[in-house]
């Protein structure tokens, strides 16, 4: 008796494969990586350099043999070298933040979901509590209050998204928790710190990862929001949403300034959204069965 095999578990499993969209995300995650590590080697000028005679040059502009890829801006920065280090700084920004709202949120989840109880209605009550409240709105206020400094600024982008992985942990670790191969271990008498690193967390572990690309954008447009707005990076620093909000009022006689910066906003995004769909889709755990 042969088992059958269901026509429709290949189709689904080749859909997951590396459509060429997704490769070029990865490839252009890959090289906004390396642009963020090697900032200092590939950027021709440092990022504050500025040159007054040369203010306002077009892209492909020459300047006494130094051409100025992406032009220069109001202060005759090249805007090229900017870019570099603007991208370095917001891509650091936003894996700090995410990394932090991630540990944070993870964490809360455990908790709630092992101890359950009082520890577990106080813990979904500030889950509730920070989804009803904008992270924008939030952060607007905290910058308001405690002034602006680079630790505030990396604590509040870090506040966006903590409550998703919260929720998120919780209701993994209740599900495995039921699960027999929990009920062996405790019934071995593992303590419930093992249990939780050596069995729980490993096997929740590609969701959380897939949750942090899903949240990744939303971390980069946070961050450009408040810079673009003042209230983050703060000049002689440089980051995209600082580049965005300076450029904005030159648009119609320098677009360069601010439309190189905005570009690449767009497609550091773009490109983790859709390299999250599919890693999501990757680690569906229905996919594959009937």
């Amino acid at each position: 008796m042969t088992a059958s095999i269901d026509p429709a578990v290949p189709q689904r499993r080749a859909g997951l494969a590396m459509s060429p969209v997704i490769m070029a995300s990865a490839g252009f995650l890959v090289l906004m990586i390396l642009v963020a590590v090697f900032a200092d080697q590939l950027a021709p000028l440092h990022y504050t350099t500025q040159n007054l005679v040369a203010r306002f040059r077009p892209p492909l502009s020459a300047d006494g043999g130094m051409t100025h890829l992406l032009g220069t801006d109001h202060l005759g920065r090249d805007v090229f070298s900017r870019l570099i280090y603007a991208t370095r700084s917001s891509i650091l920004i936003a894996v700090l933040g995410t990394l932090i709202g991630a540990v944070v949120g993870t964490l809360l989840g455990f908790v709630a979901a092992r101890f359950r109880g009082l520890a577990d209605q106080l813990i979904m009550m500030l889950v509730d509590a920070q989804a009803a409240v904008p992270a924008l709105l939030l952060a607007l206020t905290m910058l308001a209050f405690f002034g602006n400094s680079l630790v505030l600024f990396v604590i509040l982008v870090s506040i966006d998204g903590w409550d998703r992985y919260t929720r998120l942990a919780r209701g993994l670790v209740v599900s495995e928790q039921k699960s027999d191969y929990i009920n062996a271990v405790e019934a071995l008498g593992a303590r419930s710190g093992r249990v939780i690193l050596r069995h729980l967390l490993p096997n929740i572990a590609a969701s959380l990862v897939v949750q942090a690309t899903l949240n990744f954008p939303g971390t980069i447009l946070l961050e450009t929001s408040l810079s673009f707005l003042g209230l983050g990076v703060q000049p002689p620093g440089t980051s995209l949403g600082l580049m965005l909000g300076e450029g904005r009022r030159y648009l119609l006689n320098a677009w360069w300034i601010a439309v190189f910066p905005g570009i690449a906003i767009f497609l550091t995004t773009l490109a983790i959204s859709l390299f999250g769909d599919w890693l999501r889709d990757r680690f569906d755990p229905t996919l594959g069965r009937r």
